[in-house]
């Protein structure tokens, strides 16, 4: 490591020594445990001052997927962990093409089991995985970096950049600090981790927070839930079968036998089947009623 990347990082707030941890290695298993969960606690109030800036982020990433755009997240190591695992949920949540979100982490899918450090330091290969997996000017970038210097990210996202696209940034460090000229920064200063530098803890479940409220955010305004309950689902495991009568069962009042029966006749779509049953019609116009209203049930039903 050059002198210049060590004073870079050691400057890091994410790098830095946490003092209410300091003698950690001497205490008591349940002094440990409370020790994490007293800084854990700290993370939902860091977050929420960042609001925000996520619903800028939101609005962006809702107009790109009307416009039939994409979300990109990138990373490395448990970032880049983090963005695929977010990415890969919204399908069988939401009923979303396994495109429209999309994880790109440094050094392949190998790292998601496997650790490949070395791999977060490629700069020109975080613009080639992003070029590579299809990204043009229609999408959005996230990069997302705790530390929010590493390479790969820093490549992907200038690439984004350069070809004219929306860019976002989640990171662990202050936004005064912040010099990337993306369209959004979501800075989530959690502080120094429990175990030094172990990013993996208050700024991974950070990062967590964050991504779950991007994407369920986004999905909400594009209309994949009536009310709290997904309804753009499809039924493709036994789990999502059964979630799909359920709630098919709560918001038309039909029993267990009535909710499947309509199921079928929907195709196994949630939404089209709440379509048929409240406003009493067919598959053919419920899903009519669901393209004029761009895919909102509530609108659909006010047809």
């Amino acid at each position: 490591m050059s002198q210049a990347v060590y004073d870079e990082i050691k400057n890091l707030v994410t790098e830095s020594q946490n003092e209410n941890t300091k003698n950690i290695d001497t205490a008591t298993v349940e002094e440990i445990l409370n020790l994490i969960n007293r800084e854990d606690h700290r993370i939902p109030a860091i977050v929420a001052r960042e609001i925000p800036y996520i619903a800028k982020a939101v609005n962006i990433c809702v107009e790109i997927f009307k416009n039939g755009g994409h979300l990109f997240y990138v990373g490395a190591g448990t970032s880049g962990r983090l963005g695929v695992l977010d990415a890969s949920e919204c399908p069988p949540t939401f009923g979303s093409d396994p495109e429209m979100v999309q994880g790109v982490i440094a050094g392949g899918y190998k790292a998601l089991s496997a650790a490949m450090e070395g791999a977060e330091d490629k700069y020109e290969q975080g613009a080639i995985d992003l070029r590579n997996a299809g990204f043009c000017k229609k999408d959005v970038v996230c990069g997302i970096a705790a530390s929010k210097r590493t390479p790969y990210v820093l490549g992907a996202v200038d690439y984004g950049i350069s070809v004219g696209a929306k860019s976002l940034y989640v990171t662990c460090n202050p936004r005064e600090k912040f010099d990337i000229p993306v369209d959004v920064a979501i800075c989530t200063v959690v502080g120094p981790e429990v175990v030094m530098g172990s990013m993996r803890m208050k700024a991974g479940t950070a990062t967590k927070l964050v991504l779950n409220m991007l994407t369920t955010a986004s999905m909400i305004r594009l209309g994949k839930t009536y009310g709290n309950m997904m309804v753009d689902l499809m039924m493709t495991s036994k789990k999502l079968e059964e979630r799909s009568k359920r709630t098919v069962m709560l918001v038309a009042g039909l029993d267990y036998e009535a909710s499947a029966e309509l199921l079928h006749a929907a195709n196994g779509h949630v939404k089209t089947a709440l379509v048929m049953t409240l406003a009493g019609v067919n598959m053919q116009e419920a899903q009519k009623r669901l393209k004029l209203a761009d895919g909102f049930v509530r609108k659909a039903l006010e047809l």
